[in-house]
């Protein structure tokens, strides 16, 4: 079965095929990066209205790419949840009105359950790699095996979970405030590095000297999986505010925080899967992406004999393939009888705010 996914929960529009036999097809992905940049962040309704412009014609790149007509697909999965209220509404719109159009089921999928299925995505799932590796199906994609501690790491989410199989998901320990991507964003604003800021702090921190300014390892020795971002934020503005600080001052600065935040994510990642006796650790989500937290975690890993498994690069950021994954997998297990019922009731509905542990 052909299943197209599509993501639409926040600044990305995200248009995906994927073939439960043959691995992904194609993927496209559209950035607003450049339309928010003015504004410093997201804008709702920008993003509501631009993804709306974007999802036809990436639905026809994607065909267009893999060589297939839109009559051969066998489903059509979507963001459901959490994001933007408005952004989730235009993508669950155009799915729900192409599955009915196609006569095929519309699957409502939960955004941090495709960025934690997404690592699945690659033949091999540890390896470090900037490039797309398809599937080669559902056989070669599962040699990341059930049950594995998954750290979900974004702009929105900061979460540490216990994975036993697809659709149970336990919630060891999360962030108390900011989540660590939201850490990273806001931390290069009071840098004067612009928006969005995490993968310009993280250049900027490959030029620094990390232990010149001391930073504090929020919630380290908590005792808990629990993460605290927002202190740490507060003593990097109370550094920029003590003195003017030349470039080498900010890329020290930089570089310390990094290796701050880097350290509380590894420490506890690692914490889980030695408390729980799992030797699988997952990372996905934006910040997956940062490379001195992939360092951390395959340097510790390595040393306590836990395997780390991370997405494509490509795929780390909000994606349509990661959508149409976990609904395939689903679909496998037999885990849309509710989809299918809303399907015949003429209904749909997205969630904002949703629990993972509840789906």
């Amino acid at each position: 079965m052909i299943v197209l996914g599509i993501e639409t929960s926040c600044d990305e529009t995200g248009v995906a095929l994927y073939d439960t036999a043959r691995g992904l097809l194609a993927h496209a992905i559209h950035s607003q990066v450049a339309m928010h940049e003015d504004y410093g962040g997201v804008v709702p309704e920008l993003a509501s209205r631009d993804h709306i412009k974007r999802l036809a014609p990436l639905l026809a790149h994607v065909l267009a790419e893999a060589g297939i007509a839109k009559e051969t697909l066998g489903a059509v999965a979507y963001t459901a949840g959490p994001g933007l209220a408005g952004a989730l509404l235009t993508g669950a719109s155009f799915a729900e009105g192409l599955a009915l159009a196609l006569g095929v089921p519309a699957l409502p999928v939960h955004h941090l359950e495709g960025h934690l299925l997404s690592p699945l995505l690659a033949d091999d799932p540890a390896q470090f790699s900037s490039d797309i590796t398809p599937a080669g199906g559902h056989e070669s994609a599962l040699k990341l095996r059930f049950p594995f501690i998954a750290l979900l790491v974004s702009g929105g989410h900061t979460q540490i979970m216990c994975v036993q199989q697809v659709g149970a998901y336990e919630l060891l320990g999360e962030s108390l405030d900011d989540a660590a991507g939201e850490a990273f964003d806001k931390t290069a604003q009071l840098l004067g590095l612009g928006y969005p800021g995490g993968p310009a702090l993280a250049k900027l921190a490959e030029t620094g000297v990390a232990g010149r300014f001391k930073l504090p390892r929020p919630m380290l020795a908590s005792g808990d999986f629990n993460f605290s971002f927002s202190g740490l934020k507060t003593a990097v503005l109370t550094a920029v505010r003590a003195s003017a600080l030349a470039h080498q001052d900010q890329a020290d600065l930089a570089a310390e925080f990094q290796e701050a935040a880097t350290e509380v994510l590894a420490t506890k990642a690692l914490a889980a899967c030695r408390q729980r006796r799992l030797s699988t650790l997952v990372v996905a989500g934006g910040v997956g992406a940062n490379r001195r937290l992939r360092q951390r975690l395959d340097e510790a890993g390595k040393r306590q004999g836990i395997r780390v498994c991370y997405p494509a690069m490509a795929l780390c950021t909000d994606n349509g393939a990661m959508i149409a994954f976990a609904a395939a997998l689903r679909l496998s297990a037999g885990g849309y009888d509710m989809a299918r019922e809303q399907c015949r009731a003429g209904g749909f509905a997205v969630r904002p705010r949703w629990p993972l542990q509840e789906i």
